[in-house]
């Protein structure tokens, strides 16, 4: 015969596993993209934390149903620091570049600043930036991490 004890144990940790299961699965709000009406613009990384010196991919998509217009090539991609403070910003033709709807364009940053320098470790918030027909300003961000 098996303990009353145990039978309660095991009871109450199926219990609490599957309701915990149910609590993170519905409020999981992973790296996903989503398309809306409207202007829109998304950033996804392939993952949130990176090795120091690893390449870092960044996909920068209009999401949205009507074209994004930005003032260079470098889709208005910044790199700042937790204060503020413009790290690396890509050098870029002075012409304006459009994203239509569902496009996507593929940036690479090898953790190097402007200045030549490469960051350290740390949390960074990589932003773009854009407009619509109508003048309206989009913006976009995401924290990344930066581990040893």
């Amino acid at each position: 015969m098996i303990p009353r004890g145990l039978v309660i144990a095991i009871s109450v940790g199926v219990i609490s596993g599957a309701i915990f299961g149910i609590f993170f699965m519905k409020f999981d709000t992973g790296n996903e993209l989503s398309f809306v009406e409207g202007g829109s613009l998304s950033i996804i990384t392939e993952k949130t934390d990176f090795k120091k010196g690893e390449p870092i991919e960044i996909k920068i998509i209009n999401s949205g149903t009507v074209p994004i217009s930005f003032s260079d090539a470098s889709y208005g991609l910044e790199i700042r620091g937790l204060d503020g403070t413009v790290l690396y910003s890509p050098i870029a033709a002075q012409v304006i570049t459009t994203l239509n709807p569902n496009e996507e364009v593929i940036l690479k940053w090898d953790q190097i600043k402007n200045d030549g320098s490469t960051v350290l470790e740390g949390t960074y918030k990589i932003s773009s930036w854009g407009l619509t027909i109508g003048e309206k300003t989009i913006k976009e961000s995401i924290t990344i991490h930066i581990l040893k």
